[in-house]
């Protein structure tokens, strides 16, 4: 049998450090090896146990949880599960602490804790067990990527993403050198509520395309990116007319998840056929290789990252094997060969 994956808890409240060693220990094929109310202390735990995954809370008393993990991506690489509370203040520094290399956070409750994470336990084990696969590296400190080109587009013509852990750099990279003319992009990354509204904030001050979280009933524009809302709502591809728009539905989850990928993707796949771009990028289990096999099959090009680049190859490597992905390709390529393939479907128009 594998080894149990070694969780190393960071928290400065003694109940979190309780009810994580609870929800750890309980879990087969993991261990809690050692907690910590600092970062002082976890420098040391971290070389005594060498832990295969590390919780890290943000706000904390002599070092911050943003320092410890930019120093600790910078000295010696690990998975990290950040620790969050649901606050805008929180999923602000969230979204940093994933830009410094953390592999993905965990919301803490408001209030009623011991209730709040007893009852995402189960979400808490497997975003553990995906960060123990992962292959996080820092950030660097480079200059932005140059911004694509391309030709203007028809809103007739879209690309739909999907993505879970690692997710959110991805997109970044994808999304960031895309030209301000770009087709409407439509994207499912899974994300507890209360977050991507920061997410989406974050990724437009970076953007020449404005990104926002979907909203019901509007209308998709070249130009555009729509975030599923985080935890509560599925978002498809709907029309009206001859117009594409958004329909969110709080119906029950797919594949565990709310935001489903599948979801959007066999939606894509039913509205907009051949006139569709899918991409599924780095994540943990199979969301969105089915509705990719869908894509496929109703003429859309269909593009997966590769493992090189992936922080988690999962949803991709199914994707490939389902034989859903026209084409796997680094994270860096994407974008590009998504635009060519949109100009080579037909929706470059004349300025």
């Amino acid at each position: 049998m594998s080894a149990p994956i070694k969780v190393l808890a960071v928290d400065d409240s003694a109940l979190m450090r309780q009810l994580l060693t609870a929800i750890v220990d309980e879990a087969p094929g993991m261990e809690m090896v050692a907690t910590a109310p600092d970062p002082y202390v976890a420098r040391e735990l971290i070389k005594q146990h060498n832990p295969d995954v590390l919780t890290l809370d943000v706000e904390m008393p002599r070092m911050d949880g943003l320092d410890f993990l930019e120093k600790l991506m910078r000295l010696r690489p690990m998975p990290v599960v950040m620790v969050s509370s649901l606050t805008e203040r929180g999923s602000q520094i969230t979204m940093q602490a994933l830009e410094l290399g953390a592999v993905d956070f965990v919301a803490k409750p408001k209030v009623n804790i011991r209730d709040g994470l007893a009852s995402a336990a189960a979400d808490i084990v497997y975003k553990l067990r995906a960060a123990a696969r992962a292959r996080p590296t820092a950030r660097a400190n480079a200059a932005p990527p140059a911004r694509l080109r391309a030709p203007s587009v028809s809103s007739e013509k879209l690309i739909a993403v999907g993505a879970s852990t690692g997710g959110t750099e991805a997109l970044r990279h994808l999304l960031e050198p895309m030209p301000a003319n770009a087709p409407a992009i439509l994207i499912t990354q899974h994300m507890p509520a209360g977050f991507t509204a920061s997410f989406a904030k974050r990724l437009d001050s970076l953007c020449a395309l404005a990104v926002a979280e979907a909203r019901h009933g509007e209308r998709v524009l070249p130009g555009h990116a729509y975030i599923a809302p985080g935890g509560e709502m599925h978002m498809r591809l709907a029309r009206s007319g001859a117009n594409y728009t958004i329909a969110l539905e709080a119906s029950e989850p797919v594949n565990r998840h709310r935001p489903s990928v599948d979801v959007l993707f066999h939606s894509v796949a039913a509205s907009a056929g051949a006139n569709a771009v899918g991409v599924l990028l780095t994540g943990m289990g199979a969301d969105g290789a089915d509705g990719m096999v869908a894509m496929r099959a109703a003429g859309a090009a269909t593009i997966a990252q590769d493992s090189a680049t992936s922080v988690v190859y999962g949803m991709p490597a199914e994707a490939v094997a389902r034989g859903g992905a026209s084409f796997e390709l680094p994270l860096d390529d994407i974008g590009a060969k998504a635009l060519a393939l949109i100009a080579e479907a037909g929706g470059a128009v004349r300025i």
